[in-house]
């Protein structure tokens, strides 16, 4: 196997996706994420919102646990709980241990808990404290077993020292690099980006669109009624009244991965390759869960097509600067398709942006839709089969 660090390689994943009757992603006034495109109004979904889901969905395909992040500002209180559980030192003496090891990365913020009593002998106080870290921080389990593995011989003499005393014994104990290496795959392509001190902060090795309808859709309303089943039957009227907007849209997805950034940010080669899927897999199959209980939105794409390049990653979503106009009875889906066929061939023959390989899964049955496709991305494979030749290239 090549090493990725030695050669530049682009994965894109473009997707149609139609979906129904829904407010998956709403702004500060409660109505669905709307933006003007090729002068149209249409139906949104942020890359935030997709990025989230996509983290989600890494654990339910079956990504190992350990190789997973975890982003909060309660990193103190994680920490923490790890080195009790190593360690056996009971809540108070593990958050001490924890608090003064954290204040090493330099984002520390307020403090949220504090309790415990005072310890005369050694002049020390035995808190149960955790602290929040500045701002949400994004790491990994691995990434606090490495911070425990830093005290965890001398973890019940550490806890017995003043907390003078105890800083200075920890002055040479380097926690930054603890959380700086062995990140974990969500970190590696998302990113972490840490302002208060640069050396934390890892670039991303993956880029996501913000979701966007091919056609001009306007925001429609649901009014709703709740009734109040304990009314006397003589009461009328309705318990809670409300509105929700909604709008429906075949999207255009988008998102496009570095893999030789991934692979500097996992050390690993193997491993990139195997981050690609998983981060493939998780995009394709995740959807955004707002209201999702009132509109059960969960639908499958209607197609995907995955590009590899050498030269750079090429946004498809200018095939849909003019809006689609759905064919008499057939939808958005079909036309979106052949437009994004007709991109991609047009971006390959006029700016000579080629793919070193692309793949495709969809179920379009008419034979011109078909033929189009075909010709700008190869002939459609399930979307499992897709993603094992995906790897398999990746691999050469």
């Amino acid at each position: 196997m090549n090493s990725i660090a030695s050669r530049r390689r682009y994965i894109e994943v473009h997707v149609l996706q139609t979906v129904p009757p829904a407010n998956v992603n709403r702004g500060a006034d409660g109505a669905p994420k709307a933006a003007f495109y090729g002068g149209a109004r249409r139906p949104r979904v942020s890359s935030q919102a997709w990025k989230r889901s996509t983290r989600i969905a890494f654990a339910s395909l079956g990504v190992d646990p350990q190789l997973l992040g975890t982003r909060t500002a309660a990193v103190t209180e994680h920490l923490a709980e790890a080195i009790a559980e190593r360690t056996g030192l009971d809540a108070g003496k593990a958050g001490r241990l924890a608090v003064a090891l954290i204040s090493k990365l330099g984002v520390s913020g307020k403090k949220e808990k504090s309790g415990g009593k005072k310890d005369e002998a050694e002049g020390t106080e035995e808190k149960a404290k955790t602290e929040a870290t500045a701002y949400l921080l994004f790491y990994g389990v691995r990434q606090i077993d490495n911070i425990v593995d830093l005290i965890a011989d001398r973890a019940e003499e550490l806890a017995g020292l003043s907390d003078a005393k105890l800083a200075a014994e920890l002055k040479g104990t380097d926690v930054q690099a603890a959380i700086r290496d062995g990140h974990p795959i969500d970190v590696a392509l998302f990113g972490r980006m840490v302002a208060d001190n640069k050396g934390l902060s890892v670039d991303a090795a993956c880029q996501v669109a913000h979701a966007l309808a091919t056609h001009a859709a306007e925001e429609e309303e649901d009014y709703y009624v709740a009734i109040d089943d304990r009314r006397p039957k003589e009461e009328s009227g309705a318990g809670m009244i409300g509105r929700i907007g909604f709008n429906s849209a075949t999207l255009y997805r988008y998102a496009a991965v570095s893999l030789h950034q991934l692979e500097e940010n996992l050390a690993d080669t193997k491993t990139a390759i195997e981050a690609v899927t998983a981060f493939v897999n998780g995009f394709v199959r995740s959807m955004p869960t707002g209201y999702i209980n009132a509109f059960a939105h969960q639908t499958m794409p209607q197609l995907v097509a995955v590009t590899v390049r050498d030269t750079q990653p090429v946004n498809l979503v200018t095939a849909f600067e003019k809006p689609v106009t759905a064919f008499a009875g057939s939808g958005y889906a079909e036309p979106s398709a052949r437009a994004l066929a007709a991109e991609h061939t047009t971006i390959r023959d006029q700016w000579g942006v080629q793919a070193l390989w692309s793949g495709i899964t969809h179920g379009f049955a008419d034979q011109k839709t078909r033929g189009q496709l075909d010709s700008a991305f190869g002939t459609a494979v399930p979307f499992p089969a897709l993603v094992e030749a995906l790897a398999a290239e990746l691999a050469k």
